[in-house]
């Protein structure tokens, strides 16, 4: 479903292969089932009741004939049953045999075939972990911190660092419940954590006939909560040697089950660049587009013909590492509430045109949603993995910059300026990364970019130039006479937060020339019109896309990160508006609200019942993933005002406290 079941159609369609979408309720209109040349309905929003279901996939394949199957990544890919059922019925499965799935997806078992095959493996308890108690014990004996793991876990989920018993506790529970609820497995592992870690992967791929190549490595160590966010190809850390090394072990571990397909050997790398397998990815990864964009080798396509029973086209001397690539993951999940889920529906969602540009770069966004489409709360939350490519890094970071600038996303709460942020970032610039990045330079949660004095002034100008040009167009109404025309001033007050720019405007040649009380002047030209969501603003030297709006009486500009409203006022309003009362927020300090839309999977209180800071309140399951919320300080609890089980919308009432 969604963006990867896009992305496989695309490649089979460039390959004159005929393609069949499966959907749910809940994806009755998605863009996948449009594209595909068939598509067939297989059960209820829920995942266990549809793309979970072998059967009613099974019964997909008898009703349209279809000889082979793609997995994507997620629900089914990995498997080892499901490749198994559809080799039984004869059709092909595009990955590795089931043998490879089962012995790589059991993270303990994988472990133990990794260590004998000569792959480093990191520091941990092999064996099934039965209890909280017993996680205690182990996690003391290894040594703090260690890592909770599910072992049929992915994608972040069912994963939990703790740093003491407690944490090792509690941590042990959600984790179980998580892999219980995502993957029907809540056998649980744990391992060491490696400090400073990143986390780099390389990618292999493998026909039956015993022919391996690596393909080079991933940086993958921007993340949060375990989930990746942003990713690169190749590291700004790995060297040569480190490459080949890793590359060399990845293959081995790759013989050592008989792999055939693309798959994914994960390490986490020490600040020494000692590495440690993590684990093998038996299917396509997210991050798939920025090795396809530095080796110009499509991934799709090979797993299709190495499923076809061809033989690899190309050897390891024939790999070639070109440029440098960075995908930013697009979540529906809101950056200034820590993150957390949104859903609704995409009122507004243009990506930027995609191929090359002037300045050398290439834009690529794979995607499976349009303008319209509803983000629901059963499924992954990710819109869009955008990716740029450029023959160095800071080129490809920079593209990446602009190419988030002129992306549109309005009628959910999204993480385009948490990206932003981070790609002007200067420890991220200069590639000083690991898995801690986001908890290290934003531990407080993200709440926008600051504007500094110079970007300040530059938006100060900008809304100027619109205030300038919107008060222009006002007065060219057509039918009124010459000298009753009103004359638009010269002088205004921009208000950008507590800050307030005294400045003089006027027209110069094709721009606007804004004039500040320092002397200063900015030059401003851009394609900005009334109703334009984005417009292309030359500011002096300084070209750049900046998202427009009205905001009330103001203009709210969104760009690299930071979200303003700037009032352009007259000398005189401005002073009479310097004098009004904020409105004040209203207080729900005695409530604990929802912070996501979700379903409350428990409640930990009762009423009447006093409870200290820290004090688990209750437990909130959205888009698969559990959210503890625990009280912010001591208080009594005067009212449940949600059960377990119940589905609230954001800020809904849960607990009401004296």
């Amino acid at each position: 479903r969604g963006e990867i079941a896009c992305r496989v159609i695309k490649t089979a369609q460039r390959l004159g292969i005929a393609t069949v979408a499966v959907y749910s309720d809940a994806d009755r209109d998605a863009l996948h089932v449009r594209q595909a040349d068939e598509a067939v309905h297989i059960g209820p929003a829920a995942s266990a009741q549809s793309y979970l279901r072998i059967a009613n996939i099974l019964d997909a394949v008898a009703a349209t004939g279809a000889d082979a199957i793609h997995p994507g990544y997620g629900f089914l890919s990995e498997n080892s049953n499901f490749a198994e059922a559809l080799k039984a019925k004869g059709i092909a499965f595009i990955g590795p045999s089931p043998v490879a799935i089962e012995a790589m997806g059991d993270k303990i078992t994988s472990k133990k075939i990794a260590a004998s095959a000569g792959v480093s493996t990191v520091p941990g308890h092999m064996g099934l972990v039965e209890d909280a108690e017993e996680a205690v014990r182990i996690a003391g004996e290894i040594g703090f911190p260690v890592m909770i793991k599910a072992s049929a876990g992915g994608g972040g989920k069912g994963m939990r660092i703790a740093w003491n018993d407690v944490e090792a506790r509690e941590g042990f529970q959600s984790s179980r419940n998580e892999a219980k609820n995502a993957f029907g497995d809540d056998r649980i592992f744990i391992e060491k954590f490696v400090t400073e870690p990143r986390h780099i992967e390389i990618q292999v791929l493998s026909d039956q006939y015993g022919n391996n190549v690596y393909l080079g490595e991933r940086e993958c160590s921007i993340q949060r909560r375990n989930q990746k966010i942003i990713e690169e190809a190749p590291s700004p850390f790995i060297d040569e040697a480190t490459r080949h090394a890793m590359g060399k072990q990845a293959i081995a571990l790759a013989r050592a089950v008989g792999y055939h397909s693309a798959g994914t050997v994960e390490f986490i790398v020490d600040r020494d660049r000692n590495f440690y397998f993590l684990e093998m990815n038996t299917r396509l990864q997210v991050e798939h587009p920025v090795t396809e964009l530095v080796t110009g080798i499509d991934l799709v396509e090979e797993m299709i013909r190495i499923a076809a029973g061809q033989k690899l086209r190309f050897a390891q001397e024939d790999v070639r590492l070109n440029g440098w690539a960075v995908e930013s993951r697009l979540y529906a999940e809101d950056p200034y509430r820590n993150f957390l889920p949104s859903i609704g529906r995409l009122t507004r969602y243009r990506p930027p045109a995609e191929g090359p540009r002037a300045d050398g770069s290439l834009i690529r966004n794979d995607t499976g949603v349009v303008e319209g489409s509803d983000i629901s709360m059963h499924y992954d939350p990710m819109i869009a993995k955008l990716c740029t490519w450029a023959p160095n890094r800071l080129g490809a970071i920079d593209a990446m910059a602009a190419a988030l600038d002129d992306f549109e996303v309005e009628g959910i709460g999204n993480n385009l300026p948490f990206l932003a942020a981070v790609m002007d970032h200067p420890r991220f610039r200069e590639g000083r990364l690991s898995t801690a990045f986001i908890a290290e330079e934003f531990p407080d949660g993200f709440s926008g970019v600051s504007p500094t004095d110079a970007d300040e002034c530059k938006l100060a100008a900008v809304s100027a130039h619109i205030n300038w040009k919107l008060q222009r167009r006002n007065v060219l109404i057509s039918g009124a006479m010459d000298n009753h025309r009103r004359k638009v001033p010269s002088d205004w007050i921009v208000t950008l937060g507590n800050h307030a720019f005294a400045i003089a405007v006027r027209d110069q040649e094709d721009a606007t020339a804004v004039s500040f009380d320092d002397g200063s002047v900015l030059s401003v030209a851009s394609d900005w019109l009334p109703g334009r969501h984005i417009a292309h603003f030359q500011i002096g030297a300084e070209t750049t896309s900046i998202k427009t709006s009205r905001s009330g009486t103001g203009y709210r500009l969104r760009w690299r990160g930071m979200d303003v409203v700037a009032h352009v006022r007259s000398p005189a309003i401005a002073e009479l508006a310097r004098l009004m009362p904020k409105k004040q927020p209203p207080d729900t300090s005695r409530l604990l609200l929802c912070p996501m839309p979700g379903v409350v999977t428990a409640i930990a209180v009762s009423e009447g019942e006093s409870v200290e800071a820290g004090q688990v309140l209750a437990t909130v399951e959205a888009m698969k993933m559990e959210n503890v919320l625990r009280a912010e300080r001591r208080a009594v609890v005067k009212r449940i005002a949600a059960k377990a089980g119940a589905s609230l919308a954001v800020d809904e009432p849960i607990l009401e406290f004296e």
